[in-house]
């Protein structure tokens, strides 16, 4: 499998310490959703315990998990870039703590601080980079016809 995600941590240290500035911290049970997949994304969270799972609805196949997302990951991509919808479902796999941001807010400040802004979105971009390789491969796992190659 490929190399983690970038978190949080990643971001330049007075990118993330004004990113932070807008957490608040929350709470969620095993079994909560976060988000469904075609919901509007208004907010976004960084995981601090516990673990959340991303699923993405299969016609026909249900809404097989793709990833688990544990502490420092983000969780939410939709919230930067128009037109602000989720493309996958979240929900909490264990007891979750987490930091919750207020997507407008933040999109407001990258909008406002354009050196912030450019770090921002490479984060997220990256992270998104990464979540549609382990997407592909989760999919292809789960339905590709064994020994058909896809991935040779």
């Amino acid at each position: 499998m490929s190399s983690a995600a970038p978190k949080v941590s990643t971001l330049p240290p007075e990118h993330r310490e004004r990113l932070m500035a807008f957490a608040e911290d929350v709470h969620f049970e095993s079994g909560h959703r976060l988000f469904e997949e075609q919901q509007h994304a208004d907010r976004f969270w960084i995981v601090k315990t516990g673990a959340v799972t991303l699923d993405a609805k299969v016609p026909g196949r249900g809404s097989p998990v793709i990833e688990t997302l544990r502490h420092g990951e983000l969780v939410g991509l939709s919230w930067l870039f128009p037109p602000y919808l989720c493309q996958s479902g979240a929900e909490a796999m264990t007891p979750v703590r987490a930091y919750e941001f207020d997507a407008p807010a933040v999109r407001s400040m990258c909008r406002s601080d354009a050196e912030f802004g450019v770090s921002v979105t490479f984060w997220v971009g990256a992270i998104l980079a990464h979540r549609l390789h382990v997407t592909r491969v989760r999919l292809l796992d789960l339905y590709a016809p064994h020994g058909s190659g896809i991935l040779a």
